[in-house]
């Protein structure tokens, strides 16, 4: 079997390596966009597997014809257009090139799936954040370049995140605790869940081309929407790797930010709507507007200011929600002197005119 995936996956732990986890034997071959690509070669193999756009749409669709052909994809401009042709199988696991799994990590989720008789597996994930991953490591590296200032790289910093304990849960249940962190990776994301894919198709879930990013939050509410039973695993073995090529660190900025929360609200409102829980959650919802996600940035000043930042919203909302209960308060007394004051007046006009219809 050969395994074809882009070279960016040179250190062998992503879309290839996932492959590799189950044929241990298998040729991989890594492959850029610029190469001549070896048609000849990748024909005599029985099994080709594809992650990615590594080969051509219109090769990939030759060889799906003529032999056992297998592509992985997470591009959902494209998997809309392909998955009807190419995809098989119980499960569905999403990874992304650049990131990477622990070698028994798919086996947790389906044993979790299969035993639980469950529609949705999630699992803590673990972020990797490279040296020089963000944007305030590149300029602090490039000014001490420029002042010949030596520097030394740190290590991959390696976090841990789930917000979800170990369980099983129904649908009302996880979509309550999912109000209590709307705009995290863990809940919003695909790589960190498997999926069932005959749901998948018997619901026509697809994603949708609205969203410029964040089409992986809006394909899971949909999800959600049909899924019964949810179950939590302990076990954390998804690597997000922090590209500093990627969408979310290229192509996100405060007017994106904003436009993009204010599409999600409304795909928000909509599905818990549908559940009957639009007013339980309503005001956790409106939190989702000024949340923020697992901080990318590295340990240190810059994560420090992020941190302050959200404890300083997350006060500032606290504050504006104590002092509306405090106005609603104070008007309702003032109604009630109102009604009260008015009440009265009435009275003691009723009994002058009873006592003199004149007056």
């Amino acid at each position: 079997m050969l395994c074809i995936y882009h070279v960016a996956d040179s250190d062998g732990k992503g879309s290839g390596a996932i492959v590799r986890t189950v044929y241990p034997g298998i040729e991989l071959m890594g492959l850029n966009h610029d190469m001549e690509i070896p048609y000849d070669e990748i024909r005599k193999h029985e099994k080709v597997v594809v992650c990615d756009f590594a080969l051509p749409v219109d090769f990939i669709f030759e060889l799906n014809e003529k032999i056992d052909f297998t592509w992985i994809d997470h591009h959902a401009s494209v998997i809309n257009e392909y998955n009807e042709k190419l995809a098989s199988g119980k499960y569905v696991q999403f990874v992304d090139s650049d990131d990477y799994i622990d070698p028994d990590f798919t086996e947790h989720l389906v044993t979790a799936a299969e035993q639980n008789h469950a529609d949705l597996v999630i699992a803590p994930y673990k972020m990797v954040i490279p040296a020089g991953a963000t944007k305030p490591e590149q300029v602090l590296e490039k000014l001490q370049d420029d002042l010949g200032v030596m520097h030394v790289a740190r290590p991959p910093e390696v976090r841990v995140y789930g917000f979800l304990p170990e369980g099983v849960y129904d649908k009302d249940t996880f979509a309550r605790r999912l109000m209590d962190k709307p705009a995290s990776y863990f809940y919003s994301v695909l790589w960190n869940k498997l999926y069932r894919r005959e749901m998948l198709l018997a619901h026509d879930i697809r994603f949708t081309s609205e969203m410029r990013w964040a089409e992986d939050l809006v394909f899971n509410m949909q999800y959600i929407q049909y899924a019964a039973v949810f179950a939590s695993i302990a076990q954390p073995g998804y690597y997000y790797v922090q590209n500093p090529q990627s969408i979310c660190h290229t192509q996100i900025n405060p007017a994106t930010l904003v436009q993009n929360k204010i599409q999600v609200f409304r795909y928000y409102k909509d599905l818990y709507t549908r559940l009957g829980m639009y007013e339980q959650v309503r005001p956790q919802l409106y939190k989702f507007l000024v949340d923020i996600a697992e901080s990318t940035y590295p340990s240190g000043p810059f994560k420090e200011v992020i941190d302050e930042a959200k404890a300083y919203w997350k006060d500032a909302r606290e504050d504006v929600q104590t002092r509306t209960a405090e106005a609603r308060e104070r008007w309702n007394g003032m109604r009630e002197e109102l009604r009260e004051t008015a009440q009265e007046r009435s009275a003691e006009w009723k009994a002058r005119h009873d006592s003199d219809p004149k007056e």
